[in-house]
């Protein structure tokens, strides 16, 4: 069966031997991004670029990335229209504030008083994120057509049934859309294949992990590593997601 464009990432993702295929696409979403923001095609020199990010904004994480990533000039720019639209923003905050005041009743009781304005404007600017929402966007579309796949590509269903099967942060949302793509009878299946699929996969990571550490006792130092050189950060993917042993991104 042709793949479609939009199939060819997932399946790549699945034929790529990772602990979860959406780590795997997830690590590559986020550096493409990076590349677009930061790289070569000096997109942060484009208006209409700027004044997405000058919007969203950076998540902590990723202005650490960025900073990492080695683009010192392209940096500054984003940061300095960002700055200014911030700074615009702030004195109207300022200007329109008025402080909340409390009762003796709630001074007593310990009640709130009315949430203060300016939280609420530095909350919205805290929940955004550039490369997050762009992100999160594309990994809805992910998700879509893991269950388009699933349905109509046997090869993908083999694939997934000898694949290593996914992190539990990604199960878990895996399991949560399964609703929405699938009726009872193909959830049924799928939790047919899934389930003793995730099961086998964290016994195998487990299994690493202890051997990792049966290495170190000195009775085991002429034995094989087997698969256990990298139990340690797979097991931590394997539990959040991520990977915890990758060194930071650089602009190539």
């Amino acid at each position: 069966m042709k793949e479609k464009l939009y199939e060819i990432p997932l399946n790549d993702a699945m034929d790529a031997d990772d602990e979860c295929p959406f780590c795997y696409l997830e690590r590559k979403g986020e550096e493409e991004l990076m590349d677009f923001v930061l790289g070569s095609c000096a997109s942060y020199m484009e208006s209409d670029t700027r004044e997405k990010t000058d919007c969203a904004g950076f998540c902590r994480t990723h202005q650490k990335r960025m900073f990492e990533y080695g683009n010192a000039l392209g940096n500054g720019w984003i940061l300095k229209t960002y700055y200014k639209k911030m700074i615009s923003e702030m004195q109207e905050e300022f200007k329109n504030f008025s402080p909340g005041k409390k009762s003796l009743k709630d001074r007593i009781t310990g009640r709130k008083a009315e949430e203060n304005s300016i939280c609420r404007w530095i909350d919205g600017k805290e929940k955004t994120c550039y490369i997050c929402d762009r992100s999160s966007a594309v990994y809805d579309r992910y998700i879509a057509t893991f269950y388009h796949l699933y349905k109509k590509d046997a090869s993908f269903t083999e694939k997934l049934k000898n694949s290593k099967g996914f992190c539990l942060h990604h199960f878990g949302d895996l399991l949560r859309e399964s609703d929405r793509y699938l009726n009872d009878g193909e959830r049924a299946q799928l939790y047919s294949v899934i389930f003793p699929l995730m099961l086998k996969n964290m016994e195998r990571v487990s299994g690493d992990i202890d051997w990792f550490i049966e290495k170190y006792d000195y009775l085991n130092r002429d034995a094989d590593w087997k698969q256990s050189k990298d139990a340690v950060q797979r097991g931590m993917q394997k539990i959040r997601g991520g990977y915890p042993a990758d060194p930071p991104y650089k602009q190539k």
